[in-house]
């Protein structure tokens, strides 16, 4: 242990110097991360104030667009309500009324599908504009209302804008009501129009806000990039710092075991140098030990022997006559060239003292026959049957058990055959209270520990049961 001692002490020098030699660079690298999460700071603050400045703004489109949705939904509502049979139905008109035929005009424009030219049938002999023909060809298209829905709104030309808010807007007759009159088809088309009208009034409002949401969010997705990198070195450094701690950490244990081994080493060693001095006077008691050691192990067949008689058949004879059958069977022993201890003590074989000392508790008497019963109740392999006039055993047992959940019960009992059903199912203890000289039959199956099968399932009688007579 000297030379250990002496091999240890170069070592915790070394991590010692190791110990410190970390400590620097963790230091150093410390300020690095904290000058790096400033700036981290810095940076997340100015990212924070475009990002919401972006939904500011991206707030005020979507405010603004809502005005014109509800009359949009409702238009596009309007044209899911109407039917092939409602387009066959304008179509075929051959002299449509003027509000159809201002509705319709109104939808080539949105299409911007150009008139025919025809005769002025005032007959001046000049031609006119015509988008009844036109009309009826789109009416034609079976993907005609699909056309209408999916119209892009957000896109419509100035051109054709201006139209329609100068010939139809102003027009007194382009009104859903009125057209109504004349055609639940063309009032659909109608609101369509001016649903689509009243989007992109909306919308030449918004065109200015979007483009600066989008110069916004380019604007913050740069930024954003910006930061990710400044995060990413952060990152580097801290798992840089943490590492090094780590290391430190591992360097510090490492020194706390070369500290405590030497402190170990050298308490061993003082001990030892003790024990060598003081080993002098245990001699004669280690040889003492070992003698009784060697008898024990000597008398372990014939103990062992005895304990197993006393057990089987000693239990109900009094404390008098069983040191006189012990002491028969000790001189058969010998005479069988059995060696046994004398003299004899069956709590000093097969007794636990701890668990004497916990009978005891629960109200166990402590003269040495109320102990040797006791040793034979917890050994015994059948059901013991306690003569007890005093109540000292019952007592016992039921403190002993009451953790386990003990039943008691006597044979008077209305529920006794239930309460025995329940100790077997569950494997509780069964106490039997005021047994008399005869036993009831139904209990012959359970006192001899017998199996039978109910149904698919083997039963077994494994619970404890004292047999208990006052």
């Amino acid at each position: 242990m000297q030379i250990k001692l002496e091999e240890l002490q170069p070592q915790l020098v070394l991590a010692s110097e190791e110990n410190e030699k970390l400590l620097t660079v963790i230091a150093t690298e410390s300020v690095t991360v904290e000058e790096q999460r400033v700036k981290v700071k810095a940076e997340e603050e100015i990212v924070n104030q475009k990002a919401d400045a972006s939904k500011a703004l991206s707030d005020e489109c979507r405010a603004d667009l809502a005005e014109a949705q509800p009359a949009l939904e409702a238009a596009l509502s309007a044209l899911d309500t109407l039917k092939p049979s409602d387009i066959t139905i304008v179509k075929s008109m051959q002299n449509p009324p003027p509000g159809v035929k201002l509705v319709m005009e109104g939808v080539c424009v949105m299409r911007d599908i150009k008139p025919d030219k025809v005769n002025d049938p005032s007959g001046t002999g000049k031609k006119i504009n015509d988008y009844w023909g036109p009309s009826k060809k789109l009416l034609g298209d079976l993907n005609f209302l699909n056309l209408l829905k999916e119209y892009n709104k957000d896109n419509i030309n100035p051109t054709i804008m201006q139209r329609i808010r100068k010939d139809f807007m102003t027009n007194p007759e382009f009104d859903p009501t009125k057209v109504a009159r004349a055609s639940s088809a063309a009032e659909g088309l109608c609101k369509w129009i001016l649903a689509m009208e009243q989007y992109d009034r909306v919308a030449k409002i918004v065109a200015p806000k979007r483009i600066k949401l989008a110069e916004a969010e380019a604007e913050l997705t740069e930024n954003m990039a910006c930061l990710k990198k400044t995060q990413d070195a952060l990152a580097e450094v801290e798992a840089k710092l943490e590492n090094l701690q780590n290391q430190l950490k591992s360097t510090q244990n490492e020194k706390k075991r070369l500290e405590d081994e030497v402190s170990n080493c050298a308490t061993k060693l003082e001990r030892a140098t003790k024990l060598i001095g003081g080993l002098g006077g245990e001699k004669d008691r280690w040889r003492q030990a070992a003698e009784y050691l060697e008898k024990l192990y000597d008398n372990l067949i014939g103990d062992v022997l005895i304990s197993a008689g006393i057990i089987a058949y000693l239990g109900p004879f009094t404390s008098t006559y069983r040191e006189e059958c012990i002491s028969n069977w000790i001189i058969q022993c010998k005479q069988q060239n059995i060696t046994c201890s004398e003299p004899f003590s069956l709590t000093q074989c097969l007794g636990d003292p701890v668990k004497i000392q916990q009978w005891n508790i629960d109200g166990l008497p402590r003269d040495a026959f109320s102990i040797d019963n006791s040793v034979i109740v917890a050994n015994a392999r059948r059901w013991p049957l306690m003569i007890d006039p005093q109540g000292q055993a019952n007592k016992w047992i039921k403190n002993m058990e009451k953790d386990t959940g003990i039943t008691v019960v006597k044979l008077t009992d209305n529920d006794f055959i239930r309460n025995l059903e329940n100790g077997i199912q569950f494997g509780t203890p069964i106490l039997l209270e005021n047994v008399g000289e005869d036993l009831d039959p139904s209990l012959e199956p359970l006192l001899l520990k017998q199996t039978f099968k109910q149904g698919d399932i083997f039963t077994c009688f494994c619970m404890k049961m004292y047999n208990y007579v006052f």
